[in-house]
């Protein structure tokens, strides 16, 4: 069984449309629990779930929407 990651983007995000993007990219992925914005300006993206690849995914942010740095990746609760 593996475990639940809880990880965390930072990803610039300048407009609704852009967090919308950025919505889809990440349910798009596999292994995506949940996901939700957190943070002053909810520039952070937190993902949730097991089997989830943060430099694959990271990747795409980064492709789809914009800079995205890696914050952390840590074992979910």
């Amino acid at each position: 069984m593996a475990m639940k990651q809880k990880i965390v983007f930072k990803v610039q995000m300048n407009c609704e449309r852009c967090r919308i993007k950025t919505l889809k990219v990440v349910s798009d992925a596999d292994g995506v629990d949940s996901m939700g914005f957190e943070g002053e300006r909810r520039e952070n993206v937190v993902v949730i779930g097991d089997g989830v690849d943060a430099a694959t995914l990271a990747s795409r942010l980064r492709k789809k929407v914009g800079h995205t740095e890696i914050i952390s990746v840590a074992l979910a609760n």
